[in-house]
């Protein structure tokens, strides 16, 4: 299984389309909202979830518009909301976006260790603090989706609100370096890699 990337989204963000079954999970809002909507439709699918792996701008800009154009739930960790809502908090003010813009509050807020059906796949969610607080990733069996968790050879800043160095090592350290080696990474900027890669390799861990 390999995801649908779409590359070059704000701050170089990626956002992924999964599918199973013609169902499909849209992962990070960073991209514009008729590129996916294009993909969506050409390919046949429902789109059955918008995943956040966090809050900031980057990764949400164009949540209610995705959530317009398909109509799927928002799904977003119950840590994060803090982030989410608050536009001193995600970077909407610190980086300069149009301000006023009103997110949709989630449809479901999510726990470490939900598991999202879709099509004959489990998305597995798993919480990665340290980026931010309620920050995730997305594990769908041989594949994960970090988010600004983990990098290609980088981890995500922690200067923002509610970022921890120690809480971010931690996180990489139990939860994503336990998982199996030949699991592929696919970050919420930059190109892909592997876990094993990253823990052989990753100077930040």
């Amino acid at each position: 299984m390999e995801p649908i990337i779409l590359a070059n989204g704000i701050f170089g963000s990626n956002t992924y389309i999964i599918e199973s079954k013609k169902q499909c999970a849209i992962i990070d809002c960073g991209n514009k909202p008729e590129n996916i909507k294009r993909i969506i439709d050409s390919r046949g699918l429902e789109a059955k979830y918008i995943i956040l792996t966090h809050g900031h701008a980057d990764h949400i800009f164009y949540v209610g518009r995705i959530k317009d154009a398909t109509g799927a739930p928002v799904c977003l960790h119950k840590d994060e909301l803090a982030v989410y809502s608050d536009a001193d908090k995600n970077g909407y003010n610190l980086f300069g976006f149009i301000t006023g813009i009103e997110n949709p509050y989630p449809d479901r807020l999510l726990n470490h260790g939900d598991k999202l059906p879709l099509g004959d796949v489990n998305l597995e969610i798993i919480h990665t603090p340290g980026h931010t607080p309620g920050g995730i990733c997305v594990l769908c069996e041989d594949i994960l989706f970090s988010g600004d968790t983990l990098f290609q050879l980088s981890v995500g800043r922690t200067d923002l609100f509610g970022g921890s160095q120690k809480q971010l090592e931690e996180s990489i350290r139990t939860r994503l370096y336990t998982l199996d080696g030949s699991v592929k990474v696919y970050p919420g900027h930059g190109m892909p890699t592997t876990i094993d890669y990253e823990k052989r390799n990753n100077p930040y861990v």
